[in-house]
């Protein structure tokens, strides 16, 4: 049992800083709640957002940008970037901020990519589009910006289209038109998947340096821990929309404190005989969660309490805050 836990501090105003965010759909004519109260702020240059597939790390991006799909919606909570309210906004004030002061990078890099469009021509449209410069400026910097990522005869390959890209070029295309209009925030969705270790370490490499060469902050959003690890100075931990821990990467990798952030701490390095420690059981479906704690039904530390009344984030350690009833 830790000490009295300190209470919750507020951080000064950050780039980016969610605050009870609540997304909800429809099922069975009852309103579902698909994130149940994120809270989570960018202080550092680099935020890692980590959990299993189901656990909202997508959705909380989605929310960010305004792109939810159909049928889902923000029902209760604020996102703030840079001090402005962006829940409620109108969708042309939100095309305005998208690409140009937020963007994102998706997982699949070749179907965001358009098939029949040179890839120096996708990355000069969102220029244009954005800042308004001349088509051959737009050219000019969009070659610029695939040399700086590594592609090599950056002039030529620019005319090139998606198909001649392998996945580890295209996503540096990918990249590229993310930040080519210099945008403040930069969203890494799942951004090595599909791709082997060694290209998946190149491409994480060229995001940690451009981002760093621009000036943009990066949301790194990955079920993968061990990338967290390697890349990112804080993170928040999802599990079924709801924040479970946040806190430095290395202080929350190094003495996790929520239980399940030791299951994955743990499923990061194999036991003796070679076997990993899987966290046993499987996320819930959303409409199954009710009001108790989400990982309740796979949690070892589980109690009533924990049955009936989901927990709140609680600042345990300084800069480390948790969600759990029984730490």
């Amino acid at each position: 049992m830790l000490a009295e836990p300190v209470p919750m501090s507020e951080p000064a105003t950050k780039l980016l800083e969610i605050r009870g965010l609540e997304v909800s759909t429809e099922a069975e004519r009852q309103q579902v709640k698909l994130l149940r109260g994120i809270d989570l702020w960018l202080d550092v240059p680099r935020l890692g957002v980590v959990g299993e597939s189901g656990s909202g790390k997508s959705m909380t991006a989605a929310a960010i940008l305004g792109l939810l799909p159909p049928g889902v919606r923000a029902t209760g909570g604020s996102i703030r970037f840079s001090g402005r309210e962006l829940t409620g906004l109108p969708e042309s004030d939100l095309q305005e901020i998208r690409g140009r002061q937020i963007s994102i990078v998706y997982q699949n890099a070749i179907t965001s990519l358009n098939p029949l469009i040179s890839v120096g021509d996708q990355i000069a449209r969102v220029c244009r589009v954005h800042t308004g410069v001349s088509r051959a400026e737009a050219w000019r910097r969009a070659v610029d910006m695939l040399a700086s990522l590594g592609i090599a005869d950056a002039p030529h390959r620019a005319r090139d289209y998606p198909h001649q890209f392998s996945g580890g070029m295209a996503q540096r295309v990918a990249i590229g038109a993310a930040l080519i209009c210099g945008p403040k925030l930069l969203i890494a969705d799942e951004p090595t998947t599909g791709l082997d270790a060694t290209i998946q370490a190149q491409v994480l490499d060229v995001i940690v340096e451009s981002v760093r060469r621009t000036g943009a902050a990066l949301l790194l959003i990955s079920h993968d821990l061990g990338v967290i690890q390697a890349t990112t100075d804080s993170v928040v931990v999802l599990y079924a929309g709801l924040v479970m821990e946040i806190g430095r990467t290395t202080d929350v990798i190094s003495a996790p404190l929520n239980p399940y952030t030791q299951g994955l701490v743990r499923a990061l390095t194999p036991k003796e005989d070679g076997t990993i420690q899987f966290i046993p059981g499987r996320v819930p479906e959303p409409q199954t969660i009710g009001e108790q704690c989400p990982f309740a039904s796979r949690c070892p530390l589980v109690s009533d309490r924990c049955r009936r009344e989901k927990p709140l984030l609680r600042e345990l350690r300084p800069g480390q805050w948790v969600a759990c009833h029984n730490v």
